[in-house]
């Protein structure tokens, strides 16, 4: 009898923490998404007049020019389609190789283009002529350091949609320093050459920087909120 009592006890117990675990998932809050990932176009790159070239003048001449075109498997953002913003030139540049050696030369915008979020992937359209130069992208962090990410080999004909991940280890904010401004800037791009193709023309063209960033922060982020920048 004495342990039938016990048993009774017993099972009682288990039902009431099997009662409080379930009202426990209950009262949990629902899983959500901590990432709201969206394709931005950062520059179109339509006015060669918001771009510099530039590279060691004992190598060659580098010249910068935009000029109507542009891919046909370019596919629009659809956000964007209602945009008034023109889409419709390149950037091409061209460098004059004066002798061959280990050289580079970099396509920059005046100003360095900063990308709203956390900054996922960086891609570029690039016109390529089968040479085996290198394209690297050039990025400011958040505290004002430039990184260099290589992007691929140029050997290719045509146009060709260039994308880089951004490494996990480029720190694109600190909720302890908000005296920085959050997120990645763009700095340009350079292009190694191979020194066996250093020598007579080289052409290039570039078209419609775009970036995957998550702006899940300032989406969630209320419009009387108060900034923490100053």
């Amino acid at each position: 009898m004495r342990s039938i009592f016990v048993l009774t006890l017993v099972l009682i117990a288990c039902f009431g923490l099997y009662a409080q675990d379930e009202s426990n998932a209950e009262n949990l809050p629902p899983l959500t998404a901590r990432e709201s990932l969206k394709e931005i176009s950062v520059n179109k790159m339509e006015d060669a007049g918001f771009w510099k070239g530039g590279m060691s003048s004992d190598f060659g001449l580098l010249q910068l020019r935009d000029f109507d075109g542009g891919s046909s498997d370019k596919q629009p953002i659809v956000a964007e389609e209602q945009t008034a913003e023109a889409d419709d030139k390149v950037i091409g540049a061209k460098v004059s190789f004066l002798r061959r050696g280990v050289t580079e030369f970099v396509v920059k915008p005046i100003r360095p283009l900063p990308i709203e979020g956390i900054v996922k992937t960086v891609s570029v359209w690039v016109a390529g002529r089968n040479i085996e130069h290198e394209l690297s992208l050039l990025i400011l962090d958040w505290k004002g350091q430039t990184s260099v990410i290589p992007m691929g080999k140029l050997n290719h004909s045509g146009w060709k949609k260039m994308t880089v991940t951004i490494p996990p280890h480029i720190k694109q904010r600190d909720y302890h320093n908000y005296g920085y401004q959050p997120g990645i800037s763009i700095e340009g791009f350079v292009v190694n050459c191979d020194i066996d193709e250093t020598y007579g023309r080289y052409y290039i063209y570039f078209d419609d920087i775009r970036a995957v960033t998550d702006l899940f922060d300032e989406e969630l982020q209320d419009p009387d909120d108060m900034l923490d920048a100053w």
